[in-house]
């Protein structure tokens, strides 16, 4: 049985008296090549984002602003990272189903992607994805 290990990266924080920069460069701090980057904001209370799976791409999500919990289940065991500092990140490993959830008001997620998007990466039901992780063994 896997173990869930939990990936956290601690990006550059680059302080200056007039704003903080973070940088996060594919190849480097991140540890696959960015292939798309897209940002999720204005979840209303209650709702959930993710609740699926990917077969091929792997993620790197940063809390931008505000926080919001991520868990993580590989089918046999679930963990759950809070993630509010932008400069650190959560790394997302394939076949690793994710949810999002108790975004506070105002948060903004990014996720930087390993490859563009392909519908036929997606698991969005969790059943089939405990089947297709079975029969990865």
């Amino acid at each position: 049985m896997p173990t869930l290990d939990i990936k956290l990266i601690d990006l550059p924080k680059i302080t200056d008296p007039r704003g903080n920069l973070t940088v996060a460069e594919g190849g480097g701090e991140v540890p696959f090549d960015i292939k798309r980057a897209y940002w999720v904001y204005d979840v209303p209370g209650g709702e959930s984002r993710g609740g699926h799976a990917h077969k091929r791409l792997r993620q790197l999500v940063i809390a931008l602003s505000g926080s919001f919990t991520v868990t993580l289940d590989n089918g046999h065991e679930r963990k759950t990272v809070l993630l509010n500092h932008p400069w650190q990140g959560l790394v997302i490993e394939t076949n690793t189903w994710r949810t999002l959830d108790d975004f506070s008001s105002g948060a903004v997620c990014l996720v930087l992607a390993s490859e563009h998007f392909d519908e036929d990466d997606y698991i969005y039901d969790y059943d089939e994805f405990l089947k297709y992780i079975a029969c990865l063994k």
